[in-house]
């Protein structure tokens, strides 16, 4: 069972038990709930359900495992030849670490996968 939700102009998909990193949320604490509502497509193993652009009633849950994650330092050069012009900036973006918990959407059809997979030989 998957969803695809939206979160600050990004498109995510998530599964149940799927670590991930969104936008930084400054309020978040470790611990601490927080709910997705735009969910624009969900599938539990048979038919999808989309939304128009989201489904109503839809919502996904994380947990926050992780308040403050660094991404990488970017570094941005700017240079003039022969004017003595140079300028040197960075960037580094912060995030914040959650876990999905539940993905709840109303009149899904989740088809359960089988134990019983044939071995390949």
């Amino acid at each position: 069972m998957f969803a695809i939700i939206e979160d600050s102009g990004h498109q995510l998909r998530v599964e149940e038990g799927q670590t991930l990193v969104v936008d930084l949320r400054k309020e978040a604490e470790l611990g601490q709930t927080i709910t997705f509502d735009r969910v624009l497509l969900a599938n539990g193993g048979a038919d999808s359900i989309i939304g128009a652009p989201a489904i109503d009633g839809a919502t996904v849950e994380a947990e926050v495992v992780d308040d403050l994650v660094k991404g990488p330092k970017l570094e941005v050069q700017k240079f003039r030849r022969r004017k003595n012009s140079r300028r040197h900036t960075g960037h580094r973006q912060k995030y914040t670490g959650v876990k999905i918990t539940a993905i709840n959407v109303p009149n899904l059809v989740v088809k359960e996968k089988s134990e019983e997979a044939p071995a390949a030989e």
